[in-house]
């Protein structure tokens, strides 16, 4: 990976946490966090 494909990548999550924020007061970010959770206890499940 490039350092100018990292910075972009990194100014565009950046940039769509702060539009989160600014649109939804972490809504959609708590929503995959939570999703995120419950995939990693699926996973624990069969491992």
């Amino acid at each position: 990976m490039t350092n100018t494909l990292a910075l972009s990548l990194g100014a565009l999550i950046l940039g769509l946490l702060a539009l989160d924020y600014a649109l939804h007061d972490w809504t959609y970010l708590l929503f995959l966090g939570g999703k995120l959770i419950d995939l990693i206890e699926w996973l624990a499940f069969w491992r």
